[in-house]
């Protein structure tokens, strides 16, 4: 999705994803890309990100001198932030387009949304290309920065970008060959009339928020935290709500409805709350329950399935703490047992 082709692909279908009552069965071929695709449901960060994105586009639309106010996505591994970003991207690129539909015959449509990924290692030769290639300007080993960055603003500002998601943005490091890439970044939210939204993992913990450039970021961006989702949050139940959610999309034929938030207290702690390991285990057990044919999510099926290894730490050590209990029970003489 770091080419405007593959953004302009990666939009949601117009058919519905799930199977219409009054329509043909969907072959299994199909339901197994369904659920390897599968949906992104609304969150409490997405929610919010959404909300704070509008008003930051609306905020800095006549802002001409300086650099329009911006917004970080942090958090741990796994919690959800591509799929913030990438999301609220989406949505503002369907809400422009439905907005502004292009004119018949229209050879170049709109750009509403350029997505970048801060390259390893980043330099500001690099990080320049990579905003170029997103839009596919043309660039050569000859060019300078400062021709590329010329030809990158102009293009996006020609190309009517208003929304610059950048992701990855702690591969950053202003204190090694970062320095010039996270000026860099500066200049273009300066030059460019738009907005930026970066993400990356636990982003104050880096670099990136130290010394005068980090107090210029700080100064500019407002944080948003995406952490796992707590079971509880006051009256409501935020982790159950999203596995029902889940649920609601899954395309499997005999699966019992309520079986998943019935699980919620274990999948919660499966998954630490990390929305993306949940995600995938739902997916995961989905697609298996596709291939042996029984159709149907039970929590047999679910602690079947080997998660990532994050997810996988954080079980492991109420399993062998239960191992050694019941090792050191047994071991007990029978007049202290």
């Amino acid at each position: 999705m770091t080419t405007w082709q593959g953004w302009q692909h990666s939009l949601p279908p117009t058919r519905p994803p799930h199977q219409q009552p009054a329509g043909p069965p969907r072959s299994r071929e199909e339901r197994l890309a369904y659920h390897s695709a599968f949906v992104t449901v609304r969150t409490p960060v997405i929610n919010q990100l959404t909300t704070q994105v509008r008003t930051l586009m609306i905020l800095g639309r006549h802002q001409q001198t300086t650099a329009r106010p911006s917004l970080i996505v942090t958090g741990p591994a796994a919690a959800g932030k591509t799929t913030a970003l990438l999301n609220v991207g989406r949505t503002c690129h369907l809400a422009h387009t439905r907005k502004n539909p292009p004119p018949p015959g229209t050879a170049y449509p709109a750009v509403p949304v350029a997505c970048v990924l801060v390259p390893p290692g980043a330099t500001a030769k690099t990080l320049t290309t990579a905003f170029a290639r997103y839009l596919g300007i043309p660039t050569t080993t000859r060019m300078t920065q400062a021709q590329i960055t010329d030809a990158v603003c102009h293009t996006y500002n020609t190309a009517g970008v208003q929304l610059v998601l950048i992701d990855e943005i702690h591969r950053l490091n202003p204190r090694t060959t970062g320095a010039q890439a996270a000026d860099l970044l500066k200049d273009l939210t300066e030059r460019i009339h738009a907005t930026f939204v970066y993400a990356g993992i636990d982003v104050t913990t880096t670099p990136l928020f130290s010394g005068v450039r980090g107090a210029q970021l700080a100064g500019r961006a407002t944080l948003i935290t995406c952490g796992p989702l707590p079971a509880r949050h006051g009256t409501r139940e935020p982790f159950r709500e999203v596995i029902t959610d889940l649920e609601n999309a899954l395309g499997l034929t005999s699966h019992r409805p309520g079986t998943l938030p019935r699980h919620a207290t274990y999948l919660h702690q499966r998954t630490a709350g990390r929305i993306g390991s949940l995600t995938r285990l739902i997916r995961q057990t989905a697609i298996t329950a596709i291939h042996d044919g029984t159709e149907k999510i039970t929590k047999q099926t679910l602690d079947a399935v080997q998660l990532d290894h994050l997810a996988e730490q954080h079980r492991r050590p109420r399993s062998n703490t239960a191992r050694r209990n019941a090792v050191q029970a047994t071991s007990l003489p029978s007049s202290q047992a």
